[in-house]
């Protein structure tokens, strides 16, 4: 990992110029800059000179530079001479997932079934990485489409380890603060405060039910009982009722066998208990199993292409979040993109009635 000077950093982003921004948060602004060595990079600069700001800011540092593998955003180097210091990343030019699920035009293809499988498997490979084969096990306890970037050819990279912990050797958990996004945080974990890998499992689980129905984890359009996917999802599958909400380019292209096998994983992820959902080298195994198994399904003409597409939009008033700052939960965004839970808003996450 390479140090900078801070004039390194202000002549790769023209002086943090506006128009270099990738992304805003409350915590601080990620630019487009180009290094020294003429790589390019996103350079996260803080907004704020507390103490807490400044911890995770070295928590991800220390953490990142200790991760070598192709599906986690890649740490390039930082700069200690300010406050809180700086860091570099690779440069990730295809967005967030989160954006290709949910910012797409009506009537505009999506990112196909074969490239939501991959996606995936791949984000599943670095977190069961992250769990058992880095040097010191790691919990990443923010995983959301937000912080899955995707790079030209689609490849997923996990990103913002902010929040992330190391689990000492000899233990499975962590007893830690309450901290996580709205709509993804394991239910256990915001009840006992014991964060674990199966914590990163529950989160996932939510993600491929994004991938599954294209739908956003908090939806207040669904209504107060279905506002959250993972108690909607649950819900919906002991219903038999499925196929009602499953993404209709899924459906299409995807097999019976693929449907059922990714379905099932999802309730399984997203089980009450941690004990009783899979690790993550277990859901990398299944999903690799799923990409090889058959990949037309039978209600489809083998002649019929649904290649993916980027042709989804983005409004030009919405901020990119390429490189998500985390931002703090409130009343009115329901946490979406959110990196801290609100305690009051338990009802939100966890409906009494949502099966278990």
């Amino acid at each position: 990992m390479k140090i900078f000077q801070v004039e390194d950093l202000e002549d790769a982003t023209d002086n943090y110029a506006e128009y270099n921004i990738l992304g805003k948060g409350g915590n601080g602004t990620v630019y487009k800059g180009t290094l020294p060595d003429k790589r390019i990079a996103a350079i996260k600069k803080s907004q704020r000179l507390d103490q807490n700001q400044r911890n995770q800011f070295i928590n991800e540092m220390v953490i990142l530079a200790q991760i070598n593998h192709p599906n986690v955003v890649q740490l390039l180097g930082c700069c200690l001479e300010t406050d809180v210091p700086m860091l570099a990343y690779e440069y990730v030019s295809n967005d967030t997932l989160h954006r290709h699920i949910h910012n797409r035009t009506s009537g505009k293809g999506g990112l196909s079934w074969d490239s939501r499988l991959r996606i995936a498997h791949e984000s599943a490979g670095a977190l069961a990485y992250l769990h058992t084969d880095a040097r010191t096990s790691i919990i990443h306890r923010d995983v959301k489409s937000t912080n899955i970037l995707l790079d030209d050819n689609y490849t997923a990279k996990i990103a913002d380890f902010g929040a992330s912990r190391f689990v000492p050797l000899g233990h499975d958990e962590v007893t830690t603060l309450v901290q996580g996004t709205i709509g993804y945080l394991d239910p256990e974990y915001f009840h006992k405060g014991q964060l674990t890998s199966k914590s990163d499992v529950y989160s996932f689980g939510v993600v491929l039910a994004e991938l599954l129905t294209s739908k956003k984890p908090i939806d207040p359009e669904r209504g107060s009982e279905d506002m959250n996917l993972a108690t909607y999802f649950l819900k919906v599958k002991k219903e038999n009722r499925l196929l009602e909400i499953l993404d209709h380019q899924v459906i299409k292209e995807a097999s019976d066998e693929q449907l059922k096998a990714a379905c099932n994983m999802v309730c399984r992820c997203l089980n009450q208990a941690g004990e009783n959902r899979p690790n993550m080298k277990e859901v990398a195994i299944e999903l690799d199993t799923l990409r090889k198994s058959r990949k037309h399904h039978p209600w489809i003409g083998e002649e019929e292409n649904y290649a993916e597409t980027s042709s989804f939009m983005i409004e030009e008033s919405e901020e990119q979040d390429l490189y998500t700052i985390p931002l703090v939960a409130n009343s009115d965004t329901f946490g979406e993109y959110s990196s801290s839970s609100t305690m009051g808003m338990k009802e939100i996450m966890f409906h009494p009635q949502s099966p278990r």
